[in-house]
C-alpha cells in the first residue's frame, strides 16, 4: 500500500474538537497495479479504530468524490497545517479538486446528509444529557453540512475549517433542544440551491481519468 495523501479531518478540522475529542484521519492509497490484474480483487479501504483512520483505494476515493461525497472530498480541501501526508501525486490530486464537482451532487449529497442528520436528531432521546449531547452533535453536523454545500453550490469552493465554530456550536445546542427549528434552514438551504449556483452539470472526468492512470503507471512492476 502507497499513502498518496492524508490529513486530520473530523470535528478537529472543522475547529469544532473539544478536550477528549477523538482525531479522525482520512487519506487514499494506490495498490500496486499488478494485484488489480488477478482473480481477487485487492481491498478498496482500510479503516482501523485505533487510531481512528480511513483508507480508500484510489479509484473508490476518485467515485466517492465524483459524487461529491462530503466526507471524502473535505481531503483535497483540508488546510495545509492538516495534511500528514503529501505526495506529488496527492498535490497533482488537490490541483484537481474543482473538476470532481457538479451542482447536482453537491445538492444531493450535502443537502441528502444533512437531511439524515435532522432524522437522527428527530429521533434522539433527549430526556437525557447524554441523548442531548448525541442530538447536538447531529444538529452541528447539519449546519455544517448546509454550509458547506451552499459554498460549493454559490461559490465552488469549500472551507473545510469553519469560520464560526461557535455559531455552529449553538445551534447545535438550540437544535438539539428543538429539533423543528432546523427545518427552517433545511428549508432555505433547499430555496438557495433552487437558484443557478457557478458550478457545471456534470464533473469533468478526463484529468481524475488522466490522473488515475498515472497512478497506475507509477505503481506498476512487471512481472519477472
Amino acid at each position: 500500500m502507497h499513502v498518496l495523501l492524508s490529513g486530520i479531518v473530523g470535528s478537529t478540522a472543522y475547529g469544532l474538537a473539544h478536550a477528549g475529542s477523538d482525531i479522525d484521519r482520512l487519506g487514499l492509497y494506490a495498490v500496486p497495479t499488478a494485484e488489480l490484474h488477478g482473480l481477487h480483487s485487492p481491498a478498496e479501504s482500510h479503516v482501523t479504530t485505533a487510531p481512528d483512520r480511513t483508507l480508500h483505494e484510489a479509484a473508490k476515493w476518485c467515485r466517492l468524490a465524483l459524487g461529491c461525497n462530503p466526507t471524502a472530498s473535505e481531503l483535497v480541501w483540508l488546510p495545509a497545517d492538516l495534511y500528514e501526508v503529501r505526495t506529488d501525486l496527492g498535490e497533482e490530486l488537490i490541483a484537481l479538486r474543482r473538476t470532481f464537482l457538479s451542482a447536482k451532487a453537491v445538492r444531493n449529497s450535502y443537502l441528502g446528509y444533512a437531511a439524515q442528520q435532522f432524522r437522527k436528531l428527530g429521533s434522539r432521546d433527549r430526556s437525557d444529557p447524554q441523548g442531548l449531547d448525541r442530538a447536538a452533535k447531529h444538529a452541528r453536523h447539519l449546519v455544517r453540512l448546509v454550509g458547506q454545500g451552499l459554498a460549493l453550490h454559490e461559490t465552488g469552493e469549500l472551507t473545510v475549517r469553519l469560520a464560526e465554530p461557535e455559531r455552529v456550536r449553538a445551534l447545535g445546542e438550540r437544535f438539539a433542544r428543538t429539533p423543528d427549528d432546523a427545518a427552517a434552514l433545511l428549508a432555505e438551504a433547499e430555496a438557495r440551491f433552487d437558484r443557478p449556483g457557478v458550478l457545471p452539470d456534470a464533473p469533468d472526468q478526463t484529468p481524475v481519468e488522466a490522473w488515475l492512470r498515472q497512478v497506475r503507471a507509477v505503481h506498476y512492476t512487471p512481472a519477472g
